[in-house]
């Protein structure tokens, strides 16, 4: 897939995928009425992401009535196979996977179509999930050296979310996953999240496009019936993440039971130095080695402007 930066170069016209300017792509679905009020947009966003109910008509209802007719599709050709096989196909899943860098705005995006999605006729149960609940506990991190490589592929229970999401996808009729605590900054022992056979699952996470690990036949994403890649410039994400990080350090940071409540009383200079710090040994490097090569295995990008607006959509071709 053409860089960001070098997308208008001859090799663009062999591309996998069909770039759409955001003007194109917001009359797409004109037609589609917004199921969401202004309050629940802002109930929804993440810190410092501007979502308004313009981006939610212009990017977000295209793309969820796109997601719809993948999964008609998808029903129908799974109908068409067991007439095919003289069987009865058991209905299952549509899962959706998306991925992207620290403070990209996935998890918005991946709320935002949980609650579109929900609202479309055939998919009324609508299940996130975060890959944040199979990371490993920060003790077993710990152990294994990995504290300073949170969020790298190999700091995630790699196993445990591939049979998660398997067990979803067959079918099963309850399947359980651990639950992160962000104010812990670690799993919660005993506290579960139940997935009960929706119509459709949705994934997010840093790294949910990775390839099969060393030693592994089968990975996550190859379970996946679509996937998105929230996709920027280097340097915006990097000032996204700072941004963040002096949000959450003015609030979330202050509570005493927080893990990075050790940061509530710096000064903003020395938020910001510990900000940039932490984005350029960690961050920086899982975007750059781990996250963006993964980029080319998604259905579709969502190219985002230095001001967190979504401004191109790129496509794979079918």
């Amino acid at each position: 897939m053409p860089d960001p930066q070098t997308s208008s170069t001859p090799i663009a016209q062999f591309s996998p995928f069909m770039e759409i300017p955001r003007a194109d792509w917001s009359e797409l679905a004109p037609s589609v009425p917004s199921p969401l009020s202004e309050t629940e947009i802002v109930q929804l966003r993440g810190l410092g992401e501007p979502l308004d109910m313009r981006e939610l008509a212009e990017v977000y209802l295209p793309l969820s009535r796109l997601l719809n007719l993948y999964v008609g599709g998808t029903k129908a050709l799974r109908n068409a196979t067991g007439e095919f096989l003289r069987e009865r196909v058991e209905t299952t899943p549509f899962v959706i996977g998306v991925a992207g860098s620290v403070a990209v705005g996935k998890s918005t995006i991946a709320r935002v179509l949980r609650e579109l999605l929900a609202r479309w006729e055939h998919t009324p149960r609508v299940e996130l999930i975060t890959t944040d609940g199979f990371l490993f506990p920060n003790a077993e991190l710990e152990r294994r050296g990995l504290m300073t490589r949170k969020g790298f592929p190999e700091s995630y229970d790699r196993r445990a979310l591939l049979r998660f999401v398997s067990e979803v996808k067959a079918g099963a009729p309850e399947v359980r996953a651990p639950f992160y605590s962000h104010l812990a900054y670690d799993i919660v022992p005993d506290a579960q999240i139940t997935v009960r056979r929706p119509d459709v699952l949705i994934v997010e996470g840093l790294n949910v496009l990775q390839p099969p690990g060393p030693g592994h036949r089968l990975a996550v994403s190859d379970l996946f019936d679509f996937s998105i890649y929230v996709d920027a410039r280097t340097s915006d994400i990097a000032r996204w993440y700072e941004e963040r990080f002096l949000k959450l350090q003015r609030g979330a940071f202050a509570n005493p039971r927080s893990y990075f409540h050790r940061y509530a009383s710096l000064t903003e200079d020395e938020a910001r130095n510990r900000a940039s710090e932490i984005w350029r040994s960690i961050n920086e490097p899982n975007l750059l080695q781990n996250i963006r090569p993964t980029r080319s295995r998604a259905s579709l990008v969502l190219r985002k402007s230095a001001d967190h607006s979504v401004s191109t959509v790129l496509l794979r071709k079918l």
